[in-house]
């Protein structure tokens, strides 16, 4: 092996950055590149897969680069993914970024190292309108030593929310054809996959055309469900206007893990409406009440952001009242970080950021309180549990509803049981590592 061409993907920000990070790592393979193994440390080009959703996140990003040439002056490093594109000024203009390969140009990156090596790249720095980008590559990454495999469905994005730049950094929203999401899944399953993921930047966005019928992401769902042997099937985030009752008629079937990610940013109108999100308060409500009549028992994740420059006193006091009061059990808080290139950023007002802090520490307190709260009650259930092939020591599961499960005694059985799912009894809830702000459920193997 030539160690001149050994590669360490670097991953930040999504799920979808996950799956195009080994996107990236099958492309660089078929094209005479070798990743590193674990353990190894001799990679002489790092791709760093970025992600563009705060100032912060591109920030990261530079900071990692100075680190890596630190480390290694003469290594190749490549910068791609969402701050690629949008942010690529930042990147161009250091010298430790030896190529700049933007969204619009992810799928020529082999071909463009194999230049770069050859001396053949007259300049570093390749984009184009990401907004003309039509194509979307299915496929996805190395899978096989995953029991669980997140694969995008669509990528991009047609809403143009106020704070948001993804739309500038993956372009407008297009999807992989029904009939290749089949055959893939049924990839995965051959390859010993259990769950899939169903993921993509507006997921709820999803449309196929089949002779000359539109089909819709609950079309997607039927065929999934028809068409392949996947015993699990999660999806990421959804917006509560398209929680609709067709979709709850399929989370009848067992096969769709009853979890729910629900992108809601904010639970008061007024604060939607200038986000320029397409529900209101009364969306919220009922697509979180609809989700405990339809699917009682469910997991329930959120996002809220706190601090959102029009957010006042007030209308942050509406969410967390509303919030209180709805069926959910966690949410991810994220006080609000400007944007350049945002309509949000330019706006006259805001809220100072240690107001926003204060505001997301109050929804985090909730959400840790409910948390709790709700893992307590899962106490003296069975549940079934997917062993994670990747699992920690203990023998860390995903429950079907979601909850991480630390399995009694795995060590003994890890490696024959990494894959399958298993029957649990939940015995108890541990919080005691502080370091991470939600505990972990305990449970025994019923056999």
């Amino acid at each position: 092996m030539d160690h001149s061409l050994k590669y360490q993907v670097h991953t930040f920000g999504c799920k979808v950055n996950t799956y195009d990070a080994g996107l990236i790592q099958k492309n660089l393979n078929a094209h005479g590149f070798a990743p590193v193994v674990s353990g190894e440390k001799n990679a002489r080009i790092h791709v760093l897969n970025t992600c563009a959703v705060t100032a912060e996140a591109t920030k990261e990003a530079l900071r990692y680069i100075r680190r890596l040439k630190v480390k290694d002056p003469f290594c190749t490093v490549v910068v791609t993914g969402c701050a690629a594109q949008v942010d690529t000024g930042s990147f161009s203009n250091l010298p430790g970024a030896d190529l700049v390969v933007a969204n619009s140009h992810k799928s020529s990156l082999p071909d463009l190292l194999n230049k770069h090596f050859r001396g053949e790249l007259t300049e570093k720095v390749f984009k184009s309108n990401i907004f003309k980008k039509e194509d979307l590559e299915a496929g996805g990454g190395i899978e096989k030593s995953h029991t669980r495999t997140f694969l995008k469905i669509q990528d991009g994005c047609n809403s143009f929310c106020t704070y948001c730049i993804i739309p500038y950094a993956r372009g407008k929203s297009r999807s992989i054809p029904v009939a290749e999401l089949v055959h893939r899944i049924n990839d995965l399953y051959a390859e010993g996959s259990r769950e899939v993921v169903l993921t993509g930047v507006h997921i709820g966005d999803y449309e196929d055309e089949v002779g000359g019928k539109k089909y819709v992401m609950e079309d997607l769902i039927e065929n999934l469900l028809a068409k392949t042997k996947m015993p699990r099937f999660r999806l990421s985030s959804l917006e509560p206007v398209e929680v609709s009752e067709r979709l709850l008629d399929l989370y009848q079937d067992p096969r769709m893990c009853p979890h729910f990610h629900m992108s809601i940013q904010s639970a008061n109108t007024d604060v939607l409406f200038h986000m320029k999100r397409k529900y209101t308060q009364d969306d919220v409500r009922k697509s979180l009440n609809a989700i405990a009549k339809r699917v009682p028992g469910s997991f329930v994740g959120m996002d809220v952001i706190t601090g959102f420059p029009t957010e006042t006193e007030e209308q942050f006091q509406d969410t967390y009242n509303t919030l209180a009061e709805l069926p959910w059990t966690k949410l991810h808080v994220f006080p609000y970080s400007e944007r350049q290139g945002t309509r949000a950023a330019a706006m006259d007002v805001s809220v100072y950021p240690h107001i926003r802090a204060e505001r997301a520490a109050k929804l985090r307190d909730l959400s840790i309180a409910r948390y709790e709260e709700q893992a307590k009650i899962q106490l003296g259930t069975t549940k079934k549990v997917l062993v994670l092939k990747n699992a920690a020591k203990g023998g860390q599961g995903l429950s079907h509803d979601y909850w991480p499960v630390a399995i009694a005694g795995a060590e003994s059985f890890l490696d024959h049981w990494a894959g399958q799912e298993v029957d649990v009894k939940i015995s108890s809830y541990d919080h005691s590592n502080k370091q991470h702000m939600e505990g972990h459920l305990v449970g025994e193997v019923l056999t």
